[in-house]
């Protein structure tokens, strides 16, 4: 996906007794710190937004890279190594994103970096910890842009080494709803509304090239303030357009409310977002008349995967009071691509980090492979994830069932 006080939450991780001995003094090298027990603390990182109106996401986000270094921990999956997060809040800003990144880079036990969730928080990332060589998996971000640079769509040119992304991008995403909308859905007029972001934006692009090639008929264009709460005058002018549904490219906070809004002014059609809408709060924020409106999102549901039981049982056995939320399942294998580069690391260097660590797990997340949540993990040669299944979801009585999974093609 996408785009208060600052807050640090650093997870306490328990460790069990380490056979290595330490890497020694940590002085000016990236190369873990010392536990004081034996062994190698290293810090994972976490940016997302932890408060305000996508912290369910982020809180999700948070958890789940958790959850993924206890379960290492417990495993003594990479031995003489600890695992602890830190989580940082980005309060969905760009500037406090980087801020955040400067903190993780100053933090020489940081060998990896989970988030953002926002891409336009992920812009403003990049550089910061790539000039460290601190390797950054996001979970969510689908900008295309963010991995192929801002011409991908004539030349794909990578843009940083050290960024790599366990969710498909908005060059699929979009195409795909498309498809569903003209193919499944029968739906041939729509009117499309973003909120002006790199990540609404972009999907919303995507979407209306996809939509006009199959034949279908964009019937008006809007932007929506995002700060916003009053989306009448847009509500009426997709009444009067004769739309038949409507594509909305932004989150849930907007989504909601512009749902419930239409339908209040009489258009009685279908609103359908990016994975940026599909959390139970947009069912919430739209209220009754939301059944019918759908959403696609990155993967396949997380609770019909064989692969997930194990992670769904782990999360609610952890006692976690917020949900793992959309991206829960690519936070958990975002945090694990993070400790396989490291075990990495640690077994071709006879045991112990080397001076040049964060390098190093940058290097290695280029090869890392592995059976995840969310199913196969890899990456391709521009860091994105070469998963690019993807699902259409629908509200029906109050709740989001998933109606279509498949690949986009085209």
């Amino acid at each position: 996906m996408r785009q208060r006080s600052l807050i640090a939450v650093t997870a306490a991780l328990a460790a069990g007794a380490l056979t290595l001995t330490a890497c020694g003094s940590r002085g000016g090298d990236d190369k873990g710190s010392d536990s004081g027990k034996g062994g190698t603390v290293v810090t994972i990182g976490v940016d997302a937004p932890l408060t305000g109106g996508l912290s369910a996401m982020g809180l999700g986000i948070k958890n789940s890279a958790d959850l993924a270094a206890k379960t290492a921990n417990k495993q003594n999956f990479v031995k003489g190594v600890t695992f602890k997060v830190q989580a940082l809040d980005d309060q969905i800003q760009a500037s406090v994103g980087q801020q955040n990144a400067t903190k993780f880079v100053a933090d020489k036990s940081v060998l990896g970096v989970v988030g953002p969730l926002n891409s336009s928080v992920a812009e403003g990332m990049q550089k910061v910890l790539d000039d460290a060589h601190l390797v950054q998996v996001s979970p969510a971000n689908t900008g295309p842009g963010l991995t192929q640079g801002a011409d991908w769509r004539n030349k794909k040119v990578r843009q940083y080494k050290s960024y790599f992304r366990t969710a498909t991008t908005d060059a699929i995403q979009g195409p795909f709803a498309a498809q569903y909308l003209y193919n499944e859905a029968k739906k041939k007029k729509v009117f499309v509304i973003d909120d002006k972001k790199t990540y609404g934006a972009g999907l919303a692009g995507t979407f209306t090239e996809e939509f006009k090639k199959l034949g279908g008929k964009v019937v008006g264009t809007e932007h929506i303030n995002p700060e916003s709460k009053d989306f009448s005058a847009v509500a009426t002018k997709v009444k009067n357009s004769g739309a038949d549904v409507v594509y909305y490219g932004g989150e849930y906070p907007q989504a909601g409310p512009l749902s419930k809004q239409i339908k209040a002014a009489g258009a009685k059609v279908p609103l359908i977002g990016g994975d940026g809408i599909k959390d139970d709060k947009f069912i919430e924020l739209a209220g009754s008349d939301s059944d019918g409106d759908l959403s696609t999102s990155v993967g396949a549901p997380v609770e019909t995967l064989d692969s997930a039981k194990q992670f769904v049982a782990d999360y609610k056995a952890a006692g976690y009071k917020d949900e793992y939320s959309a991206y829960g399942g690519y936070s958990y294998d975002s945090a694990w691509a993070v400790i396989e580069a490291v075990k990495k690391v640690v077994e071709d260097n006879g045991g112990k980090l080397p001076d040049d660590a964060r390098a190093k797990v940058t290097a290695a997340m280029q090869n890392v492979s592995f059976d995840g949540v969310t199913g196969k993990v890899s990456f391709d040669e521009f860091g994105d994830a070469t998963n690019k299944q993807l699902t259409v979801y629908a509200v029906k009585n109050g709740a989001w069932e998933s109606v279509h999974s498949g690949t986009f093609t085209g």
